[in-house]
């Protein structure tokens, strides 16, 4: 039987006619084994003998039961010395685009450092924002940097006190800038990220300001019985939903789970069921709302909506089948809704792994790298301003480095 768009296979995925033309084919398999403890440790490594691959052993080449004379022996040793010696960056160098890729983060996390207001807050557009800080945070979270430690720990910490400081008495985290369901739902998978990385005395601090936050989320998911139910948008409590707002607040939820907050599967039922609502059946993707249109952003927030939302639904037909639609619309400068799209879609194919990964990412850092400005920042089209554009890179090209609990793969919490 034919395998339909979206099945595994053999060695790959059938992409819409990607592993038939031989695109996908030619991209080594991933083991799902990155390292968590440090980011110098990801990515492809050269081996100190990889040049001895593609070359014949002279030592056993003629054949079994045979032996060489030893002057030859000599000389073929000393031939292979010269050889090493000659050329040992081909064994010892780390590869090239492990180190653009850290230069490229360490530049970024120079300029959202100068960008920071000295009362820890992060603006766009001279107003201070709960989600564009709490992004930030977490673009210096991603890169290993924790509060109170290292040359970034000042920052960091300001930056959650911060936010902590715009949650008002009945929990909602917002300053007077409206959309509050962005900034709720991004401030608090900020919150259970920095639990999830920090040290038992800050993070006993912050867990009853997470729980509250937690709450609000719970009473804010839309419940009427509409297409909307389950959802959330920009107000709380919500009565239609968006794509946008939910993944958020999904991921929050999630997060939360992980450190042990109780969130009802009943709830993360109904999230879903939105999600899948907003599904289009003719190409995979997702839309804003339901009958909306796709977009590549609401497309890799849902496919990441399903892989974090338990092993039931990972590597679902639905999931996989988005995942083909992203490879299909590899990223591209000023896409629509670029730096909202990178994020999610990084994380996406990174969760669902193997040759989507392999796939996505040299495309995500060639053109990260190929438009990151001398200073370090991203300056998008989307109307947010450089800040976000740049929070929003980092957290895609750090994925790989899996300091946030949030981009661990598929792990349950205990």
């Amino acid at each position: 039987m034919k395998p339909m768009e979206g099945d595994m296979v053999e060695g790959g995925l059938v992409e819409g006619g990607l592993v038939e033309s031989g695109m996908l084919s030619r991209i080594p398999r991933d083991d799902g084994k990155l390292p968590t403890n440090t980011a110098k440790a990801c990515g492809p490594r050269l081996l100190p003998h990889a040049f001895a691959a593609s070359v014949q052993n002279p030592l056993t080449s003629r054949g079994i039961g045979e032996s060489m004379p030893p002057r030859l022996m000599v000389l073929v040793s000393i031939v292979v010395l010269v050889f090493v010696s000659v050329f040992p960056a081909h064994a010892q160098t780390p590869p090239k685009d492990k180190d653009r890729l850290e230069q490229s983060v360490d530049k970024a996390l120079v300029f959202l450092h100068t960008m920071q207001e000295p009362d820890g807050s992060w603006r766009v557009y001279g107003q201070a924002s709960p989600a564009v800080t709490s992004l930030a945070v977490m673009a210096f979270l991603s890169a290993g940097h924790v509060p109170d430690e290292g040359p970034y720990g000042a920052a960091v910490a300001k930056g959650i006190r911060w936010v902590l400081s715009q949650q008002r008495p009945n929990g909602v985290i917002n300053s007077n800038v409206g959309m509050e369901g962005y900034h709720h739902g991004i401030s608090t998978l900020m919150l259970a990220e920095v639990i999830g990385m920090t040290d038992a005395k800050l993070a006993k601090e912050l867990r009853p300001k997470l729980e509250k936050a937690v709450a609000v989320i719970l009473i804010g998911q839309a419940m009427q019985a509409t297409a909307y139910q389950g959802g959330w948008r920009y107000t709380l409590p919500s009565h239609d939903a968006d794509m946008s707002v939910t993944g958020w607040h999904v991921l929050a939820l999630r997060a939360a789970k992980n450190l042990g907050c109780d969130i009802p599967a009943e709830r993360i039922d109904l999230a879903l069921g939105f999600i899948r609502r907003c599904r289009d059946a003719s190409t995979g993707g997702f839309c804003y709302t339901p009958g909306g249109r796709v977009t590549m952003a609401c497309t890799g927030t849902g496919v990441l909506a399903l892989e974090l939302a338990g092993k039931e639904h990972r590597h679902s037909r639905e999931a996989l089948q988005a995942g083909s639609y992203i490879l299909k619309h590899p990223p591209r400068w000023n896409d629509e809704h670029f730096s909202y799209a990178v994020y999610y879609c990084s994380q996406a194919t990174f969760q669902l792994g193997n040759n989507y990964w392999n796939f996505y990412r040299p495309q995500l850092h060639k053109v990260l790298f190929d438009y990151q400005k001398a200073n370090g920042s991203w300056v998008g089209n989307d109307g947010v301003g450089p800040v976000y554009n740049t929070a929003m890179a980092v957290l895609a090209l750090t994925v790989e480095y899996r300091y946030l609990p949030i981009y661990q793969r598929h792990e349950e919490p205990k």
